[in-house]
């Protein structure tokens, strides 16, 4: 059996998991999450053109439960209805995964979060797509129903608004800069951030490549703010799903006391009990 997954593998790395499951090792899903808040990514990329075996999960329908103002955007789904498409992906307990998409690993970094969280050995492909250096497959790619069980999602990796608002963790806002320091909101009820966070966008964890930096690269950029293992760590974003991108980055950099807001800006923005602050990085 091979040993467990770092969070972010190379196009190396992925071949020689392929090879070994050829040749009999534990068994590779890969899974196809292309995704973008316009529409724009989607089914309709993913069979134009896809890893060959690579199933197609949908962020909004799969990886989110509806949206809800008390929930934010992107409410994490409900166990029983995550494990239904696991087993729809045709995910086996014991099985590695590896996903990824087509823009910054945002997308891939949601569902390899959640799959790690509850104990799943899982990937993001860093790079995506364009990393591939092999041969596409069109068309759909149905399997066998998977066998994975429903697990409930861990208070030790997920926070609360009242705990985001205790001021006891680091909180990093991994959104864009303008909207940290809320001189734009395009989508959510109020700019600004939550007071105290620091502004960590997920796009520094990137080389100009698209790929994730080096695991000694992200730690350096990671400590410049403030992160250590001697605090907690709290990340959001707009909705839940680019802070996960930051979230495997601090796991890839060997932080480990790491929890994700999944309401995010979303949730905090619409209740107008909740303090909000403008301006740049205190």
């Amino acid at each position: 059996m091979s040993p467990a997954l770092p969070p972010l593998i190379d196009t190396d790395s992925l071949h020689a998991l392929l090879e070994g499951a050829a040749a009999g090792d534990r068994p590779v899903s890969l899974l196809d999450v292309r995704w973008a808040l316009d529409g724009s990514r989607g089914r309709g990329t993913y069979l134009q053109g896809h890893l060959p075996g690579a199933v197609y999960v949908d962020l909004d329908t799969e990886l989110a439960a509806p949206a809800r103002p008390e929930a934010g955007r992107h409410p994490l789904p409900e166990p029983e209805d995550f494990a239904a498409s696991l087993r729809r992906a045709g995910l086996i307990e014991g099985s590695a995964v590896v996903a990824y998409d087509d823009t910054n690993g945002a997308p891939a970094g949601r569902l390899v979060w959640m799959l790690r969280a509850l104990g799943h050995d899982a990937a993001v492909l860093s790079g995506g797509l364009d990393a591939w250096d092999g041969e596409l497959e069109t068309g759909e790619v149905r399997p066998a129903p998977g066998d994975v069980a429903a697990r409930p999602w861990p208070s030790s990796r997920i926070a609360s608004a009242d705990e985001v608002a205790a001021g006891e963790a680091l909180v990093v806002d991994a959104r864009a800069p303008e909207r940290y320091r809320g001189e734009v909101e395009p989508i959510d009820p109020r700019a600004g951030h939550v007071p105290g966070a620091v502004n960590l966008p997920f796009a520094g964890n990137l080389d100009a490549s698209g790929r994730f930096m080096a695991p000694e690269e992200l730690r350096r950029r990671f400590e410049a703010a403030g992160v250590s293992e001697d605090r907690e760590t709290i990340v959001y974003c707009g909705s839940g799903v680019t802070a996960t991108h930051g979230l495997l980055a601090l796991e890839s950099a060997g932080f480990t006391r790491l929890r994700l807001f999944p309401g995010s800006w979303s949730q905090w923005s619409a209740d107008a009990a909740r303090p909000v602050t403008v301006g740049p990085n205190p």
